[in-house]
């Protein structure tokens, strides 16, 4: 019996709310359960120096926790001068996952700067930023072409995040703290919406895991890919 109740095939209850933030060209709050994090992507007018007069624009993310987003306040990273090496992993991974699905070359030489900052933390932060920052990006991109400033929508495809894990000897889908401090094996899926992997982030915590368990979590995101997706296409009136 999961901590949840909750059946191994079953995520908790997702929700993706559009437009919260008054001034981000695109936006979207996203909960998976207790977990809840602000996407918010901004457009600018320019590119990074390093792809200036290279006729292509760039998707990046930044990533943050408030200080009581968990169960005891955590300092600002801002107060300590720099981020932790999480954090970057984190912001990397969101980063890689969205220009994965965009035509950096039919974007022209803009940038969209997401921002991911976790309101409220109970396991799979980076799944839920990834979900939701999807949704904002598309929103984003949506706003500028219709001013003009891109001809289309630049994406290629959709992608979505769920965690899986093993935990007390069972495969389990969208882990939430309860069950990821405490699981076997802790996996992150990324997923096209084709149902091609972006990327696979699977560790053993107490012991090795096997090819079958491996494939069982991956049957298991992909299932839950799926209904992230049609929660995004609704967000997005898509659907």
């Amino acid at each position: 019996m999961r901590p949840s109740s909750r059946a191994p095939d079953e995520m908790r209850p997702v929700s993706l709310e559009t437009g919260t933030s008054k001034y981000a060209e695109g936006s979207c709050l996203i909960r998976f359960g207790d977990t809840h994090v602000l996407c918010t992507a901004s457009v600018e007018d320019s590119v990074p120096p390093w792809m200036r007069n290279s006729g292509k624009g760039w998707v990046t993310a930044e990533y943050g926790m408030l200080p009581r987003s968990t169960h005891s306040r955590t300092g600002r990273e801002a107060a300590r001068g720099k981020q932790t090496g999480r954090t970057q992993e984190i912001q990397r991974l969101i980063g890689r996952s969205l220009r994965a699905v965009t035509d950096l070359e039919a974007m022209g030489e803009i940038q969209v700067r997401v921002d991911c900052d976790v309101l409220q933390a109970d396991g799979g932060t980076r799944t839920a930023a990834i979900t939701g920052s999807y949704v904002a990006l598309y929103q984003a991109f949506e706003k500028v072409a219709k001013t003009g400033l891109v001809k289309s929508i630049p994406l290629s495809g959709e992608v979505a995040a769920v965690s899986c894990g093993i935990f007390e000897g069972n495969c389990v889908l969208d882990l939430d703290y309860a069950e990821d401090s405490a699981a076997e094996t802790d996996a992150n899926f990324i997923l096209a919406g084709d149902g091609k992997l972006i990327e696979i982030q699977c560790t053993a915590e107490t012991e090795p895991f096997s090819r079958d368990g491996l494939i069982t979590m991956l049957d298991l995101a992909a299932k839950g890919a799926d209904e992230l997706r049609h929660l995004q296409r609704q967000a997005l009136g898509l659907d």
